[in-house]
């Protein structure tokens, strides 16, 4: 039996006990000792294994406070690579009281139901520090004080500096400065961002910060990740020994996500080593620093279906993990030009954007180089190089993988297909019942030249774009063949009654400008030769009508012909 995937997985005490697969990246913590970073922020994508490192850092530095419990933590790195540095290296575990504290799960509709939500896991981190509370050192008010911040029934101004408090009382109880862990610190403001309340938000963030990051006497070292990072002005205000690590950083660049190399061992591993050339068109294409990196939680998952199935098909895993809100708001505020630079992007071209590092959410559409840059560090882009200019660091971005530009190409029909639905377009239908070709091919221009497009997979955007705009009437049915195949039509448009009229519409993607009318032809006449016109006959209608419509980029052709027996 093959080790299990650790799908979901993300404490290090449950894989390592479990026997999960794990990648080892134990080296994050020489790095750590080594370049001694007091306050560390390091922003990667989502799902990019931030939190199972920080669950890792936490279980080699805690001391628990329980020998046999410190025993048990040790004994979950041997083999590992850290246990291979050296004493100087090793002395350092389970010598540190360890504040661990995640945000992920502050996502609610209001900043009372947010706060309610990082308070309860503030208290939830007090009470598994309450072993301290047997210590004499500790005065009677503090452990009250203590004890209400557990139960939840402290106040607003107990909570925001709740933990520089813990780490008083963690150096009273043991004479051991604490390490802060603080896991995806940028969610609740991002989700306050889109519901309204971000300035309560950041008020709350900033004061929880400050207290326990700025001038805490009582901290070994914090490490605090996120996927943004945002401006010191914003949440981080007087941190100067704040030290940022982003994905444009050479720094720990190789210990969140996977190597080229460690993707390898685990297909090698779990036997799939054939389906490499896929999992790396689909999940590679990251840029960290100088390090080529693969979406971790993608991998995983497509390996897990391709060890039951060799020949399982790829997914866009990560759609389902990762909010997609800025994508949504990207093509929803696209003008001409942002339309055009998403066009670009999807056909496999590049982006150059001005690098701005010190955002906040209420700068994203302050101008396009803060979108753009949003995009890249939310994993949405990538780098495929970078250049200096007049003082400033530019990048040349590019989408990734297929994986996320079937992102954006789903988001982009839902949002074409919400946009057709405002439309009126009993014109178009008129001029189908007309035989009106240069009137429907007018209509249809008109709408290509709004939207977005994508060309690499051109047929099925067409047949969506087309199939949704048929799709407005109450006086057809619309379906659809193109999924069954079978040598059938494209598109049935048909009336419920079998006295009322109904189309064949068959499409067809033209390689240049210069093909639309001939490919318009050849569409109209392959109804006639494949006589697609006789499903419609067998239902029993009779009044059928024809239409061949081509595609190219913006423009279309539509060419009618009668119903023939």
């Amino acid at each position: 039996m093959k080790k299990p995937l650790p799908i979901g997985v993300d404490n290090f005490e449950k894989i390592i006990k479990d026997g999960y697969c794990y990648i080892d990246k134990t080296m994050f913590i020489k790095e750590l000792l080594d370049l001694k970073g007091e306050v560390n922020l390091f922003t990667r994508p989502r799902r990019f294994g931030k939190t199972l490192n920080l669950s890792m850092l936490r279980y080699f530095f805690e001391d628990t406070g329980d020998a046999k419990k410190n025993e048990e933590n040790q004994s979950l790195f041997q083999g590992l690579k850290i246990m291979e540095q050296g004493e100087e290296y090793v002395e350092h575990m389970g010598e540190y009281p360890v504040i661990n504290l995640t945000l992920k799960s502050a996502k609610q509709p209001t900043f009372e139901s947010a706060y309610g939500k990082i308070r309860n896991a503030i208290a939830d981190e007090f009470q598994r520090h309450q072993y301290i509370l047997t210590s004499e050192k500790i005065s009677g008010e503090d452990k009250k004080l203590f004890e209400k911040i557990a139960d939840r029934k402290a106040e607003y101004d107990d909570y925001s500096g709740a933990l520089v408090f813990l780490c008083k009382c963690l150096y009273l109880a043991t004479d051991k400065k604490t390490v802060v862990l603080i896991d995806e610190y940028d969610v609740p403001l991002e989700s306050a961002y889109f519901r309204g309340f971000y300035e309560e938000m950041v008020d709350f963030i900033r004061s929880l910060f400050e207290s326990v990051l700025k001038t805490n006497q009582y901290l070994q070292f914090a490490v605090i990740t996120g996927c943004l990072r945002i401006s010191k002005e914003s949440i981080f205000t007087g941190l100067n020994h704040l030290n940022i690590i982003s994905i444009l950083d050479k720094k720990y660049s190789e210990h969140f996500g996977f190597t080229e190399e460690e993707v390898h061992r685990m297909m090698s591993y779990y036997e799939v080593e054939s389906r490499f050339s896929t999992m790396k068109e689909w999940y590679d294409g990251y840029l960290f620093g100088d390090m080529e990196v693969y979406n971790p939680w993608s991998v995983i998952k497509f390996l897990y279906d391709l060890y039951s199935d060799v020949g399982a098909f790829p997914h866009p895993y990560w759609i389902n993990t990762s909010s997609n809100d800025i994508i949504k708001e990207l093509i929803i505020r696209a003008d001409r030009e942002t339309k055009g630079q998403i066009e670009r992007l999807l056909e496999g071209g590049t982006l150059d954007i001005q690098v701005h590092e010190e955002v906040t959410y209420e700068d994203m559409y302050s101008n396009g180089e803060n979108l753009w840059n949003f995009l890249y560090f939310t994993g949405y882009l990538t780098k495929e190089s970078e250049y200096f200019k007049e003082s400033t660091i530019f990048l040349r971005a590019r989408i990734p993988n297929i994986e996320v530009k079937t992102i954006y190409q789903n988001t982009i029909l839902n949002w074409l297909k919400a946009v057709i639905k405002k439309e009126d377009f009993h014109d178009l239908y008129l001029a189908m019942e007309e035989g009106d070709a240069q009137k429907m091919m007018d209509i249809l221009n008109a709408q290509l030249f709004r939207t977005i497009s994508f060309y690499d997979s051109a047929e099925n955007f067409y047949h969506g774009f087309l199939t949704g705009i048929l799709s407005q009437s109450e006086n057809y049915l619309v379906k659809s063949n193109r999924e069954m195949g079978n040598g059938r039509s494209d598109i049935l448009v048909k009336s419920p009654s079998l006295r009322g009229r109904s189309f064949v519409l068959e499409l067809k993607v033209s390689g240049s400008i210069a093909d639309l009318e001939n490919d318009a032809e050849k569409a109209l006449q392959q109804i006639y030769d494949k006589r697609y016109m006789e499903e419609l006959r067998a239902e029993g209608y009779r009044k059928i009508d024809c239409y061949g419509i081509s595609f190219f980029r913006k423009d279309c052709e539509v060419r009618f012909g009668k119903g023939q027996d």
